[in-house]
């Protein structure tokens, strides 16, 4: 039996994923379509009508090029969840990072070394806590560091942020008479909400955030005139980019995922990065075993829940291990040890996280490859 790779290209030469070359590449291999990524930024910003108002989570790809991508599409402001994140952004020159953390720790030490490592960029991280505040306050007073914040909020997902009350109105109008203090606004992140309804899911997300629309009023009303609001993820993004008085700050959509085309298929977003795999044993006529193991795509999900094969149907999961996938039913009799197959990941993030670099692929050729470079969690600072 021919590989499969090459019998994709006689039976379906205009599928989007194949291309010249992909037989040579070792595996398993992380894949990206630069000219897809293309078409999911300019999505988003057609979405929020001005890439001003979109401050992209760098957490899904942690790549300078696709950082460089989004700075040419008029992005300058960005989203991270790690110091080496912040640290990657900055050294692409993008004018304004949010650290979407409360530092603690020696992350105190860190943040603070990110302003002084590069003057050039506005560094800010959220908070959400007084002591872990003071903490902050500090630091920045001992350095003669400007403190640049956003007050972090709870809107139901239960794991960082303060509720929207009254303590959380008096905790920001204290850090705003603060001098050194520069509190911008409101962070918000709501990525329990994912309901494939998207009715169902725009009343949730009104919801949601109707106590951060309440308490930017009432800090207005009380003399604060500038209450910026970051808000939501990849789930609330269609119905959060309608309001023009936020910014957005999904991530997911760059490279998309098979999570979130089942769920939000109200959105143009498209795949663009993929698993390569390729069958490394056949024990038995129904079965194979697959090179994508638990340090090659994201395994937090159910069995079912980990790929999507775009180029093989009727497999189902029946183990996995560090190194290898393991597959059964009458799906597997079709393949022979050698075949490639294409994966689409479940859950994107983590599954990008595990690879050192990514090869690209332009007009169906190999052009080169993207680093993770952010993967690391500690970059020189």
């Amino acid at each position: 039996m021919a590989p499969l790779s090459i019998l994709g290209f006689m039976e379906n030469s205009t599928a989007w994923y194949l291309f010249d070359g992909m037989d040579q590449l070792d595996t398993p291999a992380l894949v990206v379509y630069p000219q897809r990524v293309q078409h999911n930024i300019d999505t988003a910003i057609k979405m929020v009508g001005n890439p001003d108002r979109l401050r992209p989570h760098a957490k899904t790809h942690k790549s300078p090029d696709l950082t460089r991508m989004l700075l040419a599409s008029g992005i300058r402001q960005f989203k991270c969840s790690t110091i080496a994140e912040a640290e990657m952004l900055a050294k692409e020159g993008v004018p304004d990072i949010l650290l979407a953390y409360q530092p603690v720790g020696p992350k105190i030490d860190r943040f603070f070394q990110l302003m002084e490592t590069y003057p050039g960029t506005i560094f800010s991280c959220l908070v959400d806590d007084r002591t872990a505040a003071l903490e902050l306050m500090k630091k920045s007073g001992a350095l003669h560091l400007p403190l640049t914040v956003y007050m972090d909020l709870n809107v139901g997902m239960q794991r960082t942020g303060t509720k929207p009350d009254e303590d959380a109105l008096e905790f920001y109008t204290d850090l705003y008479k603060e001098p050194q203090v520069n509190i911008k606004g409101l962070h918000a992140y709501d990525g329990h909400i994912s309901d494939p309804d998207p009715i169902l899911r725009q009343q949730r997300v009104e919801a949601a955030f109707a106590p951060v629309w309440a308490m930017k009023k009432e800090l207005i009303r009380r003399g604060i005139k500038e209450v910026e609001i970051i808000a939501g993820g990849m789930p609330s993004f269609a119905m959060l980019a309608s309001y023009p008085d936020l910014v957005c700050s999904p991530g997911t959509f760059v490279y998309w995922d098979k999570s979130y085309t089942d769920k939000l298929s109200d959105t143009d977003f498209i795949p663009a990065a993929l698993v390569l795999s390729r069958v490394v044993s056949k024990p038995e006529e129904n079965r194979v075993t697959l090179d994508l193991g638990h340090k090659s795509i994201a395994s937090e999900n159910s069995l079912d829940k980990r790929v999507h094969w775009l180029n093989a149907s009727g497999l189902t999961a029946v183990g996995h291990s560090e190194e290898h996938f393991f597959f059964t039913s009458e799906g597997a009799a079709n393949l022979e040890i050698g075949d490639l197959l294409f994966g689409m990941p479940y859950h994107v993030c983590p599954t990008i996280a595990l690879y050192e670099k990514a090869i690209t692929v332009i007009d169906q050729q190999i052009a080169g490859n993207w680093e993770t470079v952010a993967r690391a969690r500690t970059l020189s600072l």
